[in-house]
């Protein structure tokens, strides 16, 4: 039998390690294991969206994440081939008058040395690297993982188990999902460029999104507006698992060709000679995710394609809902279906909208036209207002 109110959490990601805070912030003891070895600054940058910073904040992290995040003063959407701006919303201080909470642009490594200081400095968190997670056994009282550290095996029972470890989550197929990713047929590639390395245009503390046919281009300040975080994203069949696959800038480039791109965005791509590039995966909705003392959170429960930016945004709500559901009941598996219920709904909107957007944001020819013509009668205070039910939105 578990010790009252244990959690283990497998995969100490942005969701598994907000997962950890926000049920030590309520008591639990939790015991939080991590294949990697250590944890590395890696990845592209993050929007934070209210909706996700109102949760950091509340959990006491927000002095630790100041130092390095940007607060955007606008969205601005541009039409790739001619610059021509085609919206541009407010952020900055209307959003977080709208919202009561701030908008933030970080890095990723940045927000995640933030939430391991956190762990690290939190009574009843127990972190584990390099164990990983292999399978569970459930009994009627508890749930117990194996797992290797090294060459040792390792068991720990506990009350529940929130399986956070990711796109490719061994525990998900464990609960019987057995549907494997599916490539997107879009690439990912990204870059930090040195401020000073950038157009000025390139400097201003915006979320910047260019439309093209066939590709999309993403950048904003990070590193508390030291570095411009650029992120391309175009049509391709390359599959290959993985985050950070290095390439030529040329490559990158061929895809962005002067006939389609305008000058000041491909003056940004050439600033650059270190790309990485990632395939995107996604998976379908799923109608169930977990069994009895077993759940799942974030990027296991619902990986999603990165054009509403709200991957790390869902992990981190999964992580409040997931601990205010087990407080209140002490039913574990019933807590678990009360998360599970509340949370499907949201994240499968989340899901299928930003499949809808993969095939706005790369149209050509009409479609591309028409598209414009919406966005510049649309204007800046519907292109965000459009969103205030994902923004808006907050722990019940």
């Amino acid at each position: 039998m578990a010790a009252a109110r244990t959690v283990i959490i497998a995969g100490a990601g942005i969701g598994g390690l907000t997962a950890a805070l926000a049920l030590a912030q309520r008591g639990f003891a939790i015991t939080l294991l991590e294949a990697a070895d250590r944890l590395e600054e890696v990845g592209a940058g993050l929007q934070l969206s209210p909706n996700a910073t109102r949760v950091l904040i509340a959990l006491g992290i927000a002095e630790r994440l100041k130092p390095h995040v940007v607060v955007p003063e606008h969205l601005v959407v541009r039409n790739a081939r001619s610059g021509r701006l085609l919206a541009q919303g407010p952020l900055g201080a209307a959003s977080e008058q709208r919202y009561g909470a701030p908008y933030w642009v970080i890095h990723r490594g940045d927000l995640q040395a933030a939430l391991c200081e956190a762990v690290a400095a939190t009574p009843g968190i127990t972190l584990r690297l390099g164990s990983k997670v292999e399978s569970f056994t459930a009994a009627p009282d508890s749930v117990a993982i194996s797992a290797s550290h090294g060459s040792q095996p390792l068991a720990v029972r506990a009350q529940a188990l929130i399986a956070a470890d990711g796109l490719w989550s061994a525990l998900r197929q464990q609960l019987g999902h057995a549907t494997a990713p599916r490539p997107a047929g879009q690439t990912a590639w990204r870059t930090l460029v040195p401020i000073d390395a950038t157009p000025k245009s390139a400097a201003l503390p915006a979320v910047n999104l260019w439309l093209g046919a066939d590709a999309h281009l993403v950048h904003y300040p990070v590193k508390a507006g030291r570095m411009i975080n650029v992120v391309a994203i175009v049509d391709d069949d390359w599959g290959e698992p993985g985050w950070s696959t290095p390439d030529s800038p040329r490559a990158l480039l061929d895809r962005f060709s002067p006939e389609q791109w305008h000058a000041s965005a491909r003056d940004l791509l050439a600033a650059s000679e270190h790309w990485q590039k990632w395939a995107l995966f996604d998976c379908l909705p799923l109608a169930a995710w977990g069994k009895g003392r077993v759940t799942l959170l974030g990027d296991a429960a619902h990986p999603m394609l990165p054009y509403l930016a709200q991957g790390a945004a869902m992990a981190i709500e999964d992580a409040a809902v997931l601990a205010a559901c087990l407080d209140r009941n002490p039913d574990v598996p019933a807590a678990l279906r009360t998360y599970e219920a509340s949370r499907l709904p949201r994240t499968t909107r989340v899901q299928r909208d930003a499949s809808r957007n993969a095939a706005v944001y790369h149209m050509g020819g009409a479609g591309a036209a028409l598209r414009s013509l919406a966005l510049m009668a649309m204007g800046g205070d519907r292109l965000i207002s459009r969103y205030d039910w994902l923004y808006g939105w907050s722990p019940a």
